[in-house]
C-alpha cells in the first residue's frame, strides 16, 4: 500500500507581501553586489584615481614655466579649445589646479558616468533579464531592494573615487586652491557620478534589456557632453547649465570653489532615482515600460542566416558607435587647423610630434589623435567580441545550437559583425575627421589621408577581436580580460608618447605596429602580418569552442 506524502508548505513569500518592507534585504543585496564586484569597482576607482595623479604631476612637468602656461592659455582660448576643455574662466588664473580642473573635469564625468551607469545596469536590469532578480525576490527581499541596493553600491564607489581624488591631490599641492580645491575636485567627480547612476535608473525600467538600458543612458551622457561643449564654446554658456557636467565644471575647483553646483546634481539625481523607483512599480519583473513591438510573422530570409541573426542583435549598438565616432571624429577635426598654436611651446608634446615625424603639425597631430579613435573603436570590437559569451550564460545560445547550426557558424555570425562593424566605425571615425580636418586646415588632400588612416588600424582590430575569441574558446570566464587590448592601446600608445616610454612597450600593442598615417609612409607588411595573426587567433579560439562544454549561468 502506498501512502501518499504531503509536500512541505512553502514558505509565505515575505518582502512586500509579508510585512510590507519594499526594502526588505537591501543590506544584503549590497554585501552580495560589492562581493560580486570585488576586483571590477577597485580597478575602476583605482584606475581613475591614478589617470588624475599621473595627468596632474604631467601638467606639473610640461607647464612647469609661467610662459608654458601662457601659451597653454593662448591655444585653448579660442571655440574649439574650449568646446575640448570647458570655460573660458578657467583660463583667467591658469595655474596647475585650474588647468587640472579645466581639461580634466569634463573627461573624467564621462568615465565617471560610464562606471556608475554599468554598476546600476549589472545589478538591476541584468539580474532580471537572467531570471536572477525573480529568483531572489521570491525570498524576503522587498521590490525596491534591488534598486536601492545598486544605488548605495554607486554611491560607495562615487564617494571612495572622491575621498582618493581630494586627498591625492590635496598631497600633491597644486598651488592657488588647496585642500579646499581638492576636496570640490574630488566631490564634483561623485556628483556627477551620482546623476548617471540616476539616470540608469530610470533607463533600467524602460526596456527589457541591459543593454538597451545602458545604451539609453550612454547616450544621456554623450548628449551632457555636446550640451556642455556647444554652451563652452558659445559666446555666454547658456547651453552648458542644461548639462550637468556643465554644472561640475562651473563649480571651478582651484579657482572659485563654488560648492553650490553641486546641489543641482544631487537634487537632479534626487528626483531621477525617485523616480525610478516610482515607474519599477509600474512594470512586471523581467519586462520594461516601453512595449516590445510585435515582429513579423516570420523571420525575413536575412535573419535565417546566423550572419543576419547577429547583425539584428548588434545592430543598434553598432550604430551608436558608428554616430558617436563620427561625432568624435569631426570634434577633433575641427580643432586640427589650430594645432600648430595649440601646441606651439609645450616642448613634450612637440617632442612626441617630432618623433611622429610628418610633413607638418596637422599630421603629426592627426596621428596622435587618431590612436584615441581607434581605441574607441577597440571598445566596441571588444564588446561585439564578448557578445556570444552573454549569449552563451543567458542560456540563449543552447536552444540555437541544439538544431542544425553549427558552433563555428554561430560564433562566426558574431565575429563577422564585430569585424566587419569594427571596419565600418573606423570609416565613420575617418569620415567625420576627414570632413571637419579638410574644413578646419583648409586642405582638401587631407581628406583621403585621415579616412586611409582610420582603415589602417583595421588588422589592429582584428587581432582584438581574435584575442577576445581565444579567452570565450579556452578560457571563457576570463573573457573580460579582453578589455586590457583597448586599455593597453590608449596608455602606451596615446600617453606613452607624451611620457616617452620605451618602444618595446609600444610593440606588445597590435596598435604598436601599424604605420602612423598620415605623417608616416604605408607600409603593407605589418598590415598583413597583423591580418594573419588576427586569422590565426580567430581559428584557435574557435577550435577551442568547439571541444568545451557550454557554461550556463
Amino acid at each position: 500500500m502506498t501512502t501518499a506524502t504531503a509536500a512541505p508548505e512553502a514558505p509565505a513569500p515575505a518582502g512586500p507581501v509579508a510585512g510590507g518592507n519594499a526594502l526588505a534585504g537591501t543590506r544584503t543585496l549590497i554585501r552580495f553586489a560589492l562581493r560580486r564586484d570585488r576586483i571590477r569597482l577597485p580597478v575602476w576607482v583605482l584606475a581613475l584615481f591614478l589617470g588624475t595623479l599621473a595627468t596632474a604631476g604631467n601638467f606639473k612637468t610640461l607647464y612647469s614655466d609661467p610662459e608654458d602656461r601662457a601659451n597653454a592659455v593662448r591655444s585653448m582660448d579660442s571655440p574649439a579649445g574650449l568646446a575640448m576643455s570647458g570655460p573660458r574662466h578657467y583660463l583667467d588664473d591658469y595655474d596647475f589646479g585650474s588647468m587640472l580642473g579645466h581639461q580634466m573635469l569634463g573627461f573624467m564625468a564621462v568615465l565617471v558616468g560610464l562606471m556608475s551607469v554599468l554598476i546600476i545596469t549589472r545589478h538591476t536590469r541584468a539580474e532580471e533579464e537572467t531570471g536572477r532578480a525573480e529568483l531572489v525576490r521570491s525570498t524576503v527581499v522587498g521590490r525596491h531592494a534591488h534598486l536601492a541596493a545598486a544605488l548605495s553600491v554607486a554611491v560607495l564607489a562615487n564617494l571612495a573615487l572622491a575621498l582618493l581624488l581630494a586627498f591625492g591631490l590635496a598631497g600633491m599641492g597644486l598651488e592657488d586652491g588647496g585642500t579646499a580645491g581638492s576636496l570640490l575636485y574630488g566631490f564634483g567627480h561623485a556628483a556627477v557620478g551620482l546623476v548617471f547612476a540616476a539616470v540608469a535608473a530610470v533607463t533600467v525600467q524602460l526596456t527589457a534589456h541591459a543593454r538597451g538600458a545602458s545604451g539609453m543612458a550612454l547616450a544621456v551622457i554623450g548628449v551632457a557632453y555636446v550640451l556642455r561643449a556647444a554652451g563652452d564654446s558659445g559666446e555666454n554658456g547658456t547651453l552648458s547649465w542644461l548639462s550637468p557636467i556643465g554644472w561640475v565644471q562651473r563649480s571651478y575647483p582651484y579657482v572659485d570653489n563654488r560648492w553650490w553646483p553641486l546641489l543641482l546634481c544631487l537634487a537632479f539625481a534626487v528626483v531621477c532615482a525617485a523616480a525610478g523607483f516610482v515607474l519599477s512599480t509600474r512594470r512586471d519583473v523581467g519586462a520594461g515600460l516601453r512595449p516590445e513591438r510585435l515582429g513579423s510573422p516570420t523571420a525575413s530570409d536575412a535573419l535565417s542566416t546566423p550572419l543576419g541573426f547577429a547583425l539584428r542583435l548588434h545592430r543598434g549598438m553598432l550604430i551608436g558607435f558608428s554616430s558617436g565616432l563620427f561625432l568624435m571624429g569631426a570634434m577633433y577635426g575641427s580643432i586640427l587647423g589650430d594645432a600648430e598654436d595649440m601646441l606651439k611651446g609645450i616642448d613634450e608634446l612637440q617632442e612626441a610630434l617630432d618623433r611622429i615625424g610628418g610633413a607638418g603639425v596637422a599630421e603629426s597631430f592627426a596621428s596622435m589623435v587618431m590612436v584615441v579613435l581607434t581605441v574607441v573603436a577597440a571598445v566596441y570590437v571588444v564588446m561585439a567580441a564578448l557578445r556570444p559569451r552573454s549569449e552563451e550564460t543567458a542560456g540563449r545560445a543552447e536552444p540555437l545550437l541544439a538544431t542544425g547550426l553549427s558552433r563555428a557558424r554561430w560564433v562566426g555570425g558574431h565575429l563577422a559583425v564585430a569585424m566587419g562593424g569594427g571596419t565600418f566605425v573606423l570609416l565613420m571615425a575617418g569620415l567625420g575627421f576627414g570632413i571637419a580636418g579638410a574644413a578646419s586646415t583648409g586642405d582638401g588632400s587631407l581628406f583621403p589621408k585621415l579616412v586611409g588612416a582610420a582603415l589602417a588600424y583595421a588588422p589592429a582590430l582584428w587581432v582584438t577581436v581574435g584575442v577576445a575569441v581565444v579567452l570565450f574558446g579556452w578560457f571563457p570566464r576570463a573573457s573580460q580580460v579582453a578589455w586590457v587590448v583597448p586599455v593597453y592601446a590608449f596608455v602606451v600608445g596615446y600617453l606613452g608618447q607624451i611620457l616617452q616610454f620605451p618602444s618595446w612597450m609600444n610593440n606588445l600593442s597590435p596598435f604598436g605596429h601599424v604605420p602612423r598615417l598620415p605623417a608616416a609612409d604605408m607600409n603593407w607588411l605589418p598590415l598583413l602580418l597583423l591580418s594573419l595573426v588576427a586569422a590565426g587567433l580567430v581559428w584557435l579560439g574557435l577550435a577551442g569552442f568547439r571541444r568545451r562544454d557550454l557554461e550556463t549561468k
